[in-house]
């Protein structure tokens, strides 16, 4: 329920700081009283739907159409994300608790874990492609790339999921200390990240606290410049914090004569996990959209004389119709070069 009304929130505070001309044509109180009912998610399909609808028959502000298309559906996607980690997540690590626990599955249960599995890794694309989607036609997400993408996030999410959950087999309250503890070094390791997602310092500090839930089970990235070194600071803690979980299950009691297939699950997982960080640097070093740049002649940095000639990237042909979180987002994680210019407040210059 609190990971539910924290989306909600969010979905809400960007509402309230778009444009008029980017969000549904419904009165404050009544989009007040959607969110508070959980029906803000719902509210926003309905609306992408609407101008999806456009789209498909727009004629001269075609364009137009399908930016605010774009910036609609990453808002969506990353509702999405939030929900994948919040509820999901958790929920998909208590159901393989329950079923080592209790050493029996139902072949619906197999499936259904699979699935999810599956979807978390998906939820995880569907956010990228989002960004992308901000990107130039040129610069959109390719069969192959899509699948590497996918690939790296499920093997290295499957491996932490597995430790959380057999930690919790013979230390069911030790995942209560464990959680709060790292979560805690999330949110303070993005803080010092010095992000700048939302419009005031209240909801900034939800987002990061939303965010430090992801970087539990997943890697992900919240501040400009290059990746490399918080990557592997990253990905080096979540090993070790895991092969700590892993070896406290085997210090503890270790798998029972009925448990024995767990041995050589334990011992895939961290070949999974070195698979998965194989994947990724793949993905970085041949298919990022700054490699296109590079590949093209042109390298990404900020202009004194405040010029760019980074990454290309989507605006509405109004120029005071910024959806700012995307922009910042899309900048984040592509390293967009932009010119010196005022603080922008998402939709409007501030004054």
């Amino acid at each position: 329920a609190a990971a539910s009304a924290a989306a909600q929130a969010c979905s809400w505070l960007w509402l309230r700081s778009d444009p008029p001309a980017l969000r549904p044509a419904v009165p404050g109180a009544l989009l007040a009283a959607l969110h508070l009912l959980q029906l803000g998610f719902f509210l926003r399909c309905l609306h992408a739907l609407k101008v999806g609808w456009r789209v498909c028959w727009a004629k001269a502000e075609e364009e137009d159409e399908q930016r605010h298309m774009a910036f609609l559906s990453h808002d969506i996607s990353m509702l999405r994300l939030f929900e994948t980690f919040l509820e999901n997540t958790p929920q998909l690590t208590l159901l393989l608790y329950i079923i080592l626990q209790t050493n029996k599955a139902e072949l619906s249960q197999g499936l259904g874990m699979g699935t999810a599995f599956l979807c978390v890794s998906w939820s995880l694309l569907d956010y990228h492609q989002s960004l992308r989607s901000f990107l130039q036609d040129k610069y959109e997400l390719s069969l192959g790339s899509s699948i590497i993408y996918f690939l790296w996030n499920l093997f290295l999410i499957c491996p932490r999921i597995l430790a959380v959950a057999l930690f919790a087999l013979h230390w069911p309250y030790g995942v209560a200390v464990h959680f709060p503890l790292v979560w805690l070094a999330m949110f303070l390791w993005v803080s010092l990240q010095g992000t700048d997602f939302m419009e005031s310092p209240g909801p900034e500090q939800l987002y990061r606290a939303m965010v430090a839930v992801i970087l539990y089970f997943s890697w992900f990235n919240v501040a400009k410049g290059r990746t490399l070194y918080r990557s592997i600071i990253y990905h080096g803690f979540i090993l070790v914090d895991s092969t700590l979980l892993v070896l406290a299950w085997l210090w503890g009691q270790g798998p029972s004569e009925e448990q024995s297939y767990l041995l050589p699950v334990v011992s895939a997982a961290l070949p999974c996990f070195l698979l998965g960080l194989g994947l990724k640097v793949t993905y970085y070093k041949w298919l990022h959209p700054n490699v296109q740049v590079q590949q093209e002649g042109r390298y990404d940095e900020v202009d004194a004389s405040g010029g760019s000639d980074g990454v290309e990237f989507r605006s509405f042909l109004e120029p005071h119709l910024v959806n700012r979180r995307m922009q910042w987002l899309a900048q984040t994680h592509f390293a967009l070069s932009q010119p010196a210019q005022g603080h922008l407040l998402n939709g409007a210059a501030a004054v």
